[in-house]
């Protein structure tokens, strides 16, 4: 730090410190205030800190797989820790641009990648009903889009978001409210 330090003229320093000091407080304040650090658990109510997505949440509630899922079982790899964890980060900043630029479509649908990883998750879940019973195999996405087989919510449309296909077929979706991003040593201070 010395080193670098020195290679910085005098009047600099202070600026620099400064500087450097607003973007990071800007940087956690961005977190905090964006519950970012939420999206590291597996908490279905994480989804829902973009308020678009209330609509999934709810259908997702109130559906059979509600009782034995939650959101990352169905829309994140599951073969390392890596993969999960990297899938989640480039997705959710693709979704938080998107989001915070105004710029989601009216009918949110998977992107490619996201639907790959949908459907192995579905035949993760599902495999012996896949191998054993009905005897469909496992196809990929891709090989969907290539005409080889359907892709598994082509029969399950209901299955797990029902009919929801835009953000204006649920309006009023009843979901959890997030948390208060104020700290509550200060709600506590105010009520006095």
């Amino acid at each position: 730090m010395k080193r670098f330090l020195n290679n910085i003229p005098d009047k600099m320093i202070l600026p620099f410190f400064i500087v450097g000091g607003l973007l990071t407080g800007l940087c956690v304040y961005t977190i905090y205030m964006s519950r970012a650090y939420s999206y590291i658990s597996d908490n279905p109510s994480a989804c829902i800190n973009c308020h678009i997505m209330s609509p999934y949440y709810q259908s997702w509630s109130r559906s059979s797989h509600a009782h034995a899922t939650n959101c990352n079982d169905c829309h994140v790899p599951h073969n390392n820790i890596i993969s999960k964890y990297t899938f989640k980060a480039i997705d959710g900043l693709f979704h938080s641009a998107k989001f915070t630029l105004k710029a989601e479509t009216q009918v949110i649908r998977p992107r490619n990648s996201s639907s790959n990883v949908i459907m192995n998750n579905c035949i993760r879940c599902h495999l012996q009903i896949n191998t054993e019973f009905v005897k469909t195999g496992m196809i990929t996405y891709y090989d969907t889009k290539n005409g080889i087989g359907k892709a598994c919510w082509d029969c399950h449309k209901q299955t797990p978001h029902t009919h929801i296909s835009s953000l204006s077929s649920s309006p009023n979706a009843i979901v959890p409210l997030p948390e208060s991003s104020v700290p509550k040593w200060m709600m506590k201070n105010n009520k006095k």
